[in-house]
């Protein structure tokens, strides 16, 4: 049966699972471990990618990501190519060091981003790596320290988790050792990690519920969420991949959103090209830049060139596109001329 295809977005929440191959060690001291923290700050911060939360194990890595400039899998491929290399090289090994490719669950950030939190920070307490919480707190391979205030890592977004428990600092970390202390009586959450139907219903509880009063359930391994969260998200993907591949085939480029942004926009094509500070002009130029990466699939670095603009200036500009409602009346204009073209 062939895989499915990893739905992903601007701005989408991912909890990442990677393991070795055949369960075996991806890291066998302390030098490894720090080689791949290297690897995975340099990435994320280069992606612009925001991590929640994290944990490295013996044979294992989880990560909490939410989607930057750059898609999820282009992300990891740079971390695991790398890392896989360096590790084959300092081992004098050959093969592939991680089991298939990673495991990737899109998530419903409402109901799932505290657990998702909390069941990853956890990891190392429920292995027994450690002891108790206290010793949890100083383990280093875990963002769980980083939020306690006993380590600091620039690519974690730690004041971001740290603002939902609290306005103060000290008054939030409060809140979240209490929460991840209620964890530990929880014990192990298989619905965030795998279960297909199970998870995207909410757990084995809530799919019994759902099952007992007949309720529409919607399932699909690759999501964690409600029924109804699942069924967006995958009529979602499912529309923009046929918008996108349809697009492609009838030759759409850059020029050809250029011209339609200008012309909604009434501004002179040339307006659009640089990083200006027109208030017009820039909104158009982030218009054009979202449904270049996000729906037509071109690189940052193409877009740059292109525009006369740097890769950062257009990645963050591709965030502001995404939440410019604009965006969606321009694309789906676009897409009709394709149709139109092709009919």
């Amino acid at each position: 049966m062939p895989r499915k295809a990893r739905i992903d977005a601007p701005g989408a929440l991912h909890h990442i699972i990677i393991r070795g191959i055949e369960r075996k060690d991806i890291f066998k001291d302390s030098k490894d471990y720090s080689n791949f923290l290297s690897r995975i700050g340099d990435v994320l911060l280069e992606t612009q990618t925001p991590c929640f939360a994290w944990v490295l194990m013996n044979n294992h890595v989880h990560l909490l990501l939410r989607t930057g400039y750059r898609s999820i899998s282009t992300v990891m491929k740079r971390l695991l190519t790398g890392y896989s290399q360096q590790f084959n090289r300092r081992y004098n090994r050959h093969g592939p060091l991680f089991q298939n490719r990673f495991k990737s669950i899109l998530c419903e950030e409402g109901p799932y981003l505290f657990e998702l939190v909390r069941y990853i920070h956890l990891n190392p307490l429920r292995a027994g790596n450690v002891k108790d919480l206290r010793a949890l707190a100083t383990y280093p391979y875990s963002g769980h320290h980083v939020l306690m205030g006993k380590g600091r890592c620039e690519w974690q977004d730690s004041d971001y988790i740290l603002k939902l428990f609290g306005r103060r600092i000290r008054h939030a970390r409060k809140a979240y050792i209490e929460f991840v202390a209620r964890g530990i009586e929880i014990g192990r959450r298989p619905e965030l990690t795998g279960g297909g139907l199970v998870r995207s219903s909410g757990g084995w509880s809530a799919l019994i519920a759902l099952r007992s009063v007949a309720s529409r359930i919607m399932g699909d391994e690759r999501i964690l969420g409600g029924s109804d969260f699942v069924e967006s998200v995958l009529k979602r993907a499912n529309e923009d991949y046929e918008k996108r591949t349809f697009a492609i085939s009838k030759g759409l480029q850059i020029d050809d959103v250029l011209r339609r942004v200008s012309e909604v926009f009434n501004l002179p094509t040339d307006s659009l090209r640089g990083a200006g500070k027109h208030r017009k002009a820039s909104r158009a130029r982030a218009i054009v830049c979202f449904i270049a990466v996000d729906k037509l699939g071109f690189k940052c670095i193409d877009v740059a060139r292109i525009l006369k603009m740097s890769p950062s200036t257009v990645s963050k500009a591709v965030t502001r596109g995404n939440s410019d409602e604009c965006s969606r009346e321009i694309w789906e204009g676009l897409h009709a001329n394709s149709q139109s073209r092709g009919a």
